[in-house]
């Protein structure tokens, strides 16, 4: 039994994984803003699991509380051995359309604070000579959807670099390309769900399960459902110019 750390853990993928990791008997540290929710799912997976569920309410676009959750990487009682760097939203309307300290709060989450917590849990994993880390990116970092499409586009050129960095240390690196999957993240956005067809959409049951695979595999590049991989493949073979004249911003 081994102890994950999950951001954005209130809902959406993030809860998901709360749920299939205290499936097979991980403890949790469990981190959002929303502490009313994170103690509302703590004490279901506690009834239902009987595992051991921390609660770390935290902003991660705030540096005293994203330090304190770097802290708890870096603790050597009940040390984690899965990180899960999931936290992320999306605004609306465009990056020239919407106030800049939007785009600033989602660099802040998406990026510096997936570095941050990175760097703090592989230094501390690398020491143990195991762990691993996975990081949330999207389809969307092979388009150039706005500001979250360069946001997850870091993300997954990040962690494949950190994924090189850690070979041989028995430490891996992940990243999640999951492509339009039913949770309330597109609702909170603004986005109009009903504008995709159905067969557009994955679970959020799916789309953990298969990270989890890849994870335990050590796979670098996790993308569910063969559809997005097609997706992903035909984009980085499709011109650049072609692309932008595709992507819009809502494109998630």
């Amino acid at each position: 039994m081994g102890t994950a750390l999950i951001t954005g853990a209130s809902a959406g993928l993030g809860e998901e994984f709360a749920w299939q990791l205290a499936t097979v008997r991980h403890n949790l540290v469990l981190v959002s803003r929303d502490e009313a929710r994170l103690q509302q799912l703590a004490a279901k997976i506690r009834s239902a699991a009987g595992v051991r569920v921390e609660v770390v309410p935290a902003d991660l676009a705030k540096e005293r509380d994203l330090s304190r959750v770097t802290t708890r990487l870096r603790a050597r009682t009940r040390p984690v051995g899965l990180l899960v760097n999931n936290a992320g939203f999306a605004v609306r309307p465009s990056f020239l359309d919407a106030p800049i300290k939007d785009s600033v709060s989602m660099e802040k989450v998406m990026v510096h604070a997936v570095m941050v917590l990175s760097h703090a849990a592989a230094r501390t994993m690398v020491e143990r000579g195991r762990g691993a880390i996975l990081n949330v990116s999207s389809v969307a970092a092979h388009l150039a959807g706005g500001v979250y499409s360069a946001d997850k586009a870091w993300v997954k050129t990040f962690t494949e670099s950190l994924a090189v960095e850690l070979k041989g240390t028995g430490v891996t690196a992940t990243a999640l390309l999951p492509g339009l999957t039913r949770t309330e993240f597109h609702a909170r956005a603004g986005l109009d769900c009903l504008s995709y067809p159905s067969l557009v959409w994955l679970s959020a049951a799916d789309v953990v399960a298969r990270a989890l695979s890849d994870v335990r595999q050590g796979v670098v590049l996790s993308t569910p459902s063969l559809r997005y991989a097609l997706v992903g493949q035909l984009a980085r073979l499709t011109p650049r110019f072609l692309i932008r004249a595709l992507s819009r911003t809502e494109d998630r």
